[in-house]
């Protein structure tokens, strides 16, 4: 589930899909925006596969866990400082 597997395409492991929301985040965002912009970055690819809710709410929660985005101020979602 969070690395790929022989069951799970590498692209398709909650590591990657969190590498692509890192990809996007140069600026805090909101969830939904961030949301947006993954799931816009995944039709543009030629083998383009619908990303559940469930399944991106969960690369959040990875890249929490792992202390490389946080909630602003705002409540945005931003990368952790260093």
């Amino acid at each position: 589930m969070i690395l790929p597997t022989k069951h799970l395409r590498p692209e398709r492991a909650l590591i990657s899909v969190g590498a692509r929301v890192l990809q996007l985040l140069g600026e805090p965002k909101t969830v939904s925006r961030l949301w947006e912009d993954v799931r816009n970055q995944l039709a543009k690819e030629p083998a383009a596969w619908e990303l559940p809710w469930d399944w991106f709410v969960l690369a959040l929660d990875l890249l929490h866990a792992v202390g490389a985005i946080a909630l602003d101020e705002n409540g945005l979602v931003a990368r952790s400082k260093p």
